[in-house]
C-alpha cells in the first residue's frame, strides 16, 4: 500500500494557513497594540485549517499531511518568541491540538513536519547550530500535540570536508530532546549529500533515512534507485516516508532541481509497487491538484 502526502498548503480548496512577519509586529507592537493577540488570531486560523486539512485529505483517500513550519509564525524569533501558553487562547488551542490528533488517528492520516532548509544541524557557527535546534524544539512540541511521527531535515551543508560536517551533526544530535530525537529524519538533497553519503550516519544515530529520488538523479552516487531503496527502508522502525518530484524543465534540461507543478508517472519507480506500506510525499507545486491526478494515474 502506498499512502500518499500532501504538503503544507492547497490550490483549489478553500483551507488556507496564515503566517506573520516580525517587521510586521513590531508596527504592531509600536502602535500600542499587542501582538500576541494578532498571533492569537493567526494560530486560531491554523489550527482550524489543519483540522479541515485532515478531513479533506481523507475525503479524497490521501493519507498523509505534511504541516507547515510556520504553524505557529516566529514562534522562535528572538523578539517574539512564544508558545502556545502564551497566547491569550492557549489552553483552549492545546485541547483543540490533542483533539486533532485523535482525529488524525480515526481518519489514519499520518502527521509530518520538514523544517526549512536554514535549520543547519552541522553548522560550524554555534549560532546557527543554537537556531537549528531551536526550530527541532518548536517542531518537536507542535508534533507531539497532534501526533506528528516524522521531523525531516537535510543533511546540511559540505563546507569543503562532509565527513567532518556530518560528525558535527552526529555531535549536535546529542544536544536534542527525546521527542525531537524519537522523530527526527534525514534526506538526501540534489547538491551535496547523496543516499549513500547519509546511510552511515542513519546508522550511527539510528535514525531514517528520507529517500528523495528525485534528488538522487541529480545527484547520483554508488547506488541504484533500488539499492538506496532497499537500504533506506531497513532505517525505518515505522511506517517508511519518502519523496518524489518530477522536474520543471525536464531530465534534458540543465535545471533538473526545479519542481514541477505535477508528477511525470514515468518519474515513479515501478518497483515501489512492490516494496511494502509506505508513506510517500508528493512534492508538486499544484498540491492537490498535482496528488489526484497523480494517484489516479497510480490507480491507488
Amino acid at each position: 500500500m502506498i499512502r500518499l502526502g500532501l504538503c503544507c498548503k492547497f490550490i483549489d480548496q478553500p483551507i488556507k494557513f496564515r503566517t506573520a512577519t516580525a517587521n510586521y509586529l513590531k508596527r504592531h507592537k509600536e502602535k500600542g497594540e499587542d501582538p500576541y493577540v494578532y498571533l492569537n488570531d493567526i494560530v486560531n486560523n491554523n489550527v482550524d485549517s489543519l483540522e479541515k486539512a485532515i478531513l479533506y485529505c481523507h475525503s479524497i483517500g490521501v493519507g498523509s499531511f505534511r504541516i507547515g513550519s510556520d504553524f505557529l509564525p516566529i514562534s522562535t524569533h528572538p523578539d517574539f518568541h512564544y508558545t502556545l501558553k502564551d497566547l491569550p487562547d492557549g489552553s483552549k488551542l492545546i485541547a483543540k491540538l490533542k483533539e486533532i490528533a485523535l482525529l488524525a488517528k480515526e481518519k489514519n492520516v499520518r502527521l509530518t513536519f520538514h523544517p526549512s532548509q536554514f535549520v543547519i544541524l552541522n553548522s560550524p557557527k554555534d549560532d546557527v547550530v543554537e537556531k537549528a535546534i531551536a526550530d527541532l524544539e518548536y517542531h518537536a512540541s507542535i508534533a507531539e500535540l497532534v501526533g506528528a511521527d516524522v521531523i525531516n531535515i537535510h543533511g546540511g551543508g559540505g563546507y569543503g570536508d562532509k565527513l567532518s560536517a556530518l560528525a558535527r551533526f552526529e555531535e549536535n544530535f546529542k544536544h536534542l530532546s527525546p521527542k525531537v530525537k524519537k522523530r527526527l529524519t534525514v534526506e538526501n538533497d540534489d547538491k551535496i549529500y547523496t543516499p549513500n553519503d547519509l546511510l552511515p550516519l542513519c546508522k550511527q544515530l539510528n535514525i531514517p533515512l528520507v529517500y528523495d529520488v528525485h534528488h538522487h538523479r541529480c545527484l547520483k552516487d554508488i547506488l541504484t534507485e533500488e539499492q538506496a531503496t532497499n537500504a533506506a527502508l531497513e532505517t525505518w522502525n515505522r511506517e517508511p516516508l519518502f519523496h518524489i518530484s518530477s522536474p520543471l524543465y525536464g531530465w534534458d534540461s540543465n535545471k533538473t532541481h526545479h519542481h514541477h507543478d505535477y508528477i511525470d508517472i514515468n518519474d515513479f519507480p515501478k518497483f515501489w509497487k512492490s516494496i511494502g506500506p509506505f508513506t510517500l510525499e508528493v512534492e508538486a507545486k499544484a498540491k492537490e491538484l498535482a496528488i489526484l491526478k497523480f494517484k489516479k494515474e497510480l490507480s491507488i
